[in-house]
């Protein structure tokens, strides 16, 4: 395998251990960065560390301070700081077994592939992932890594497992101080029929590759025709979208049905159209002869 591990070392449940290596399952490669240029030279400008009143300053004159009042900081050195951090252990202990929709989606924080290590931990890794598989259950631990301890879900993945890091609960906010202004009414029987027949007429499997950032197709693109154009300064077109929300208070029931009568919404609506218009016009001629 290319890649390189991100972390090396076991799974144990109870007294099996099986050796693994962690790998990184997500990239940010597809993104754009820009730096700040001086336009009169075209050269990059550079950070100075400067104390407001004194200038510029040595990076060995520099401490990291945590804010304990406005002004007032408790510092710190890189050796403290350093002295604090666990150890990367080597072996991830699986404590506890939940059901999958047990863990809210908003705990879930980054993938990570796990493999198993060598030859002789396949059939152990093989028994965990399937028994896994056939209870519908998730692994949790934890395991510090790099520095910081992390809690971690456990999952079956094709012929591997995933590991998933994820948030601790005062990382994340409470959903209900957000939806706790949002009616409690049930919705009209027709108006959820009509949702539900929108919903299955759009229903596919999921693919990933359908799906693309526009936004960075659209700079690259601004990036190419720069380039190209190497005299012109800017590039400014005209787009008026007009209001997102639309000009007219359109009603939920027809909006609903008239998007189920759209070509594109499933392929009985585009079979009926063209049948209904092509008897219609003959009759009309022989009227009016």
């Amino acid at each position: 395998m290319a890649a390189r591990a991100y972390w090396q070392g076991q799974i144990r449940l109870a007294l099996v251990s099986i050796p693994v290596e962690i790998y990184t399952a997500v990239k940010s490669g597809a993104q754009i960065s820009f730096h700040q240029i001086h336009e009169p030279s075209g050269k990059r400008i550079r950070y100075e560390k400067v104390v407001p009143g004194i200038g510029p300053v040595d990076t060995d004159e520099i401490m990291k301070g945590y804010e304990i009042d406005k002004g007032e900081y408790v510092l710190l050195d890189q050796d403290e700081i350093d002295a604090v951090k666990l150890e990367s252990k080597k072996t991830l202990e699986l404590t506890q077994f939940v059901d999958a929709h047990e863990i809210d989606v908003l705990y879930f924080e980054k993938p990570y592939f796990v493999v198993p290590a060598d030859d002789l931990a396949e059939e152990a890794f093989v028994v965990l992932r399937e028994a896994l598989r056939r209870t519908k259950k998730v692994g949790l631990g934890q395991l510090a890594m790099r520095g910081r301890e992390y809690v971690v879900s456990l999952k079956p993945c094709g012929r591997g497992l995933v590991l998933e890091t994820l948030r601790y609960a005062d990382e994340v906010n409470r959903a209900q101080g957000y939806f706790r202004d949002i009616p409690d009414i049930e919705p009209d029987a027709e108006l959820l029929d009509l949702a539900e027949s929108l919903i299955e007429k759009k229903a596919a499997a999921f693919d990933p590759k359908e799906f693309h950032d526009r936004y960075v197709d659209a700079l690259k693109d601004l990036i190419d025709r720069k380039r190209k154009q190497k005299g012109k300064r800017k590039i400014i077109e005209d787009k008026d979208d007009g209001d997102p929300r639309g000009g007219n208070v359109v009603d939920l029931m027809a909006a609903l049905k008239k998007s189920l009568e759209k070509p594109g919404a499933g392929a009985t609506a585009t079979r009926r159209t063209p049948a209904k218009k092509a008897p219609a016009r003959k009759p009309a001629a022989r009227k009016r002869a």
